[in-house]
């Protein structure tokens, strides 16, 4: 329900965004007549259709997004002889006698409604279909959380109420204005001759709109504008209103401060910025961000209940009061480590240790060892328990099924049932998003430090760009990135539905009782989701996990696996092919699945890029035909990356970067060389820039001197 609330409001604040400018003219050509009549049937056609067309382009395949365009230019054609005919009434008495009718039904200028006011509502519903099948919304956050979703879950009925709720917001504060326009409109007819000014003047800007719908200034310049306009309002709207993860999990995780990449926004850098979100991968998209709050209450009771332990132990002579000591001497230290609502545990341990050395608990002392007994083990236990996490981790749920993997690698399929007893880390990740590959060193690591003690990573591969459900392709990448741990591959998105999941990465932490104790979202809170791992361990009873150093065991993250530069960063995660492209500033705009010769933007501003040279843009990626193409980005930040593929027939595309005109040199990142010069030899993502000192603007070109490379999406650090 609440995201139906959140896409109404999103659709809501399309009236102040810069992509309803070229439609608005078709809204008010009906400004001077009957609202019931006219103006809700134009706004009724226009979001069924808008619904209709959305939800067919976000789960069907390129059948759906040709014959849109073959719509949308029948709807341009449409949309300009009714524009002809305000601006030229008498143009229709010179046309065939088919589009004479077409054009009086449009303009709506029949005598008998005239005469009695009313009038079919055809004419209206048919300006409001081509309307619907014209308005391009600007993706911000809230539009990009709805089409991500759609794209992920598939065709449903929920897929269709949240377009049609977005649909109904803009309609809504759309039939605010026609309303208020119409009055207006009314009061002007009034003055001698306005009327028919206004009529033509309804017509150059309806002339105005087809023109801009026609070049993709719809879909280029005044998307940017709308990110600056609607964005940050929407996103604060997604922060307040978006379920987070699964439904099930109520508490948003401590201080997800990464980017979470989300399938719909995009953004996201990750979606971190998530940002994030997501997919931003979504996209694009922030992450959720919570704040871990600890209390101080019950400290001091902790630890005077520590301290009764280490005094009773001391006052017992027996051969094991040596064990008893410490596991009290360990309940003190977490008392004071964790002031929290943890006291409980405290107590609960030293207690335990009291009572063990009371008892004279160790049943050996030959040679100075500690065979500890059960009251003592418990309190180790206990005391562990304390080391990594005071409060308990509550339960979020039932685990959902691991059923629905189309293969497994290092690993025969696993399920819910065989994992009991064991506890679980199912990481949703991909492996050309950037967010996943800086989380994957701790994730190994974990699955390295604590296979003894129980732990069972499972990576689930939810494939984000096409060429990432291909098998070779995630063999090669998981060998190339050295994960060992079981890979389920979720091409068809069944574990991600069930557990509800909208992030790339996402990890949920499982006991060993087959339940949900918490979860995390996007990159970062390593040292929390470690002490989650190790809490879980010890109600496994594992109680040396505790004792595991924390942090990753092995050398530090290199290439485009080393943390990000979160400072410095400000360009976003940037998508190339049109589905979910933003701040692309070639002259005229992308051009969808045909080849053109495009030109570099001259001057780009911050965040714009462009294409140069023959290339053919489709949904997910720009494909290049011939030799020579460029891109050109201008960014911020200390690391560039940029996901590409060689092209279908895998023949290696050498390339050249250089950086403000110039050969990167120290700049140069792990796939390239000091020249700049370096060669794709495989779908994945590349680093290619990496900077060291003071980090500023730059702008940023890669030149392809083979043709068939495929470039998805930039990524930055």
């Amino acid at each position: 329900m609440l995201l139906l609330v959140l896409a109404y409001l999103g659709g809501v604040l399309t009236i102040v965004s810069p992509c309803i400018l070229p439609v608005l003219p078709f809204v008010f050509a009906r400004a001077d007549r009957p609202f019931l009549r006219n103006g809700l049937p134009l706004l009724v056609g226009m979001a069924v259709t808008f619904a209709v067309v959305a939800t067919l382009a976000a789960v069907g395949g390129g059948w759906i997004a040709q014959a849109n365009q073959a719509g949308r230019w029948i709807a341009i054609a449409l949309v300009g002889v009714f524009g002809l005919t305000l601006l030229f009434p008498r143009l229709a008495e010179h046309l065939t006698r088919p589009l004479v009718e077409l054009g009086n039904r449009l303009s709506g200028v029949a005598s008998n409604a005239e005469q009695d006011g009313r009038g079919s509502i055809g004419p209206s519903l048919l300006l409001g279909v081509a309307t619907g099948l014209l308005w391009a919304p600007c993706a911000g956050p809230i539009l990009g959380l709805v089409l991500t979703g759609a794209a992920l879950r598939g065709a449903s009925v929920g897929t269709t109420l949240l377009l049609v709720a977005y649909a109904a917001g803009a309609a809504t504060s759309l039939a605010a204005a026609l309303l208020i326009g119409g009055k207006l409109f009314a009061a002007m007819k009034r003055s001698l001759g306005a009327g028919e000014w206004v009529r033509r003047g309804l017509g150059v800007a309806m002339l105005a709109g087809v023109g801009a719908i026609a070049l993709g200034l719809d879909t280029g310049v005044l998307t940017q504008v709308s990110t600056i306009a609607t964005g940050g309002l929407e996103q604060s709207l997604v922060d307040r209103f978006a379920p987070r993860g699964n439904a099930m999990h109520g508490n948003a995780p401590a201080d997800a401060n990464g980017p979470a990449m989300m399938a719909a926004n995009g953004n996201a850098n990750g979606g971190d910025a998530a940002g994030g979100s997501g997919p931003s991968m979504m996209a694009a998209g922030d992450a959720m961000r919570a704040a871990a709050k600890h209390g101080d209450a019950g400290n001091g009771n902790a630890m005077m209940a520590a301290g009764d332990a280490m005094r009773a132990a001391a006052n017992h002579g027996d051969a094991g009061n040596g064990n008893a000591m410490m596991a009290a001497g360990d309940a003190m230290r977490a008392a004071a480590n964790h002031g929290d609502a943890g006291n409980g545990n405290a107590m609960m341990a030293a207690g335990d240790a009291m009572r063990a050395a009371a008892n004279g608990a160790s049943p050996s002392a030959d040679n100075g060892s500690a065979m500890m007994s059960a009251a003592t083990q418990s309190a180790r236990q206990n005391a562990a328990m304390l080391r990594v996490s005071a409060p308990a981790l509550p339960v979020e749920g039932d685990a959902p099924s691991l059923a629905g993997a189309t293969e497994w690698l290092n690993s025969p399929p696993l399920t819910n049932a065989s994992l009991r007893g064991k506890v679980v880390l199912v990481d949703f990740w991909t492996y050309s998003c950037i967010n996943c590959l800086r989380t994957l060193p701790y994730v190994k690591a974990w699955a390295r430090k604590y296979r003894n003690d129980g732990l069972v990573v499972i990576g689930v591969h939810a494939p984000e760009f096409a060429f990432e459900r291909d098998i070779g392709n995630v063999k090669k990448a998981t060998h190339d990135l050295g994960v060992t741990y079981p890979v389920a591959i979720d091409n068809r998105y069944s574990i991600w539905r069930a557990f509800n999941n909208e992030y790339w990465p996402a990890h949920y932490f499982i006991d060993a009782q087959g339940r949900v104790r918490y979860h995390h979202f996007g990159e970062g809170d390593y040292v929390q989701s470690e002490r989650a791992i190790q809490q879980l361990l010890v109600e496994a009873g594992h109680p040396d996990a505790a004792q595991v150093p924390l942090g990753i065991d092995g050398p530090a993250a290199s290439g485009a696996q080393a943390a990000a530069d979160n400072a410095d960063m400000r360009s976003p995660e940037t998508y190339v092919g049109y589905a979910r492209a933003e701040n692309f500033s070639s002259p005229g705009g992308q051009l969808h699945d045909r080849e053109h010769d495009y030109a570099a933007p001259a001057q780009p501003g911050l965040d714009d890029w462009g294409l140069a040279g023959a290339w053919s843009v489709a949904e997910q990626q720009a494909t290049l035909a011939k030799p020579g193409g460029r891109i050109v980005y201008r960014f911020h930040a200390r690391d560039l990356h940029l996901v590409l593929g060689p092209g279908k027939n895998g023949a290696p595309v050498r390339f050249r970067v250089t950086i403000d005109g110039t050969a990167p040199g120290a700049s140069h990142g792990a796939d390239v060389n000091a020249d700049g010069v370096g060669t794709v030899t495989g779908q994945r993502l590349y680093q290619l820039i990496r900077q060291s000192g003071p980090i500023v603007d730059h702008t940023f070109s890669i030149e392809f001197l083979d043709p068939g490379v495929q470039a998805f999406a930039f990524t930055f650090g």
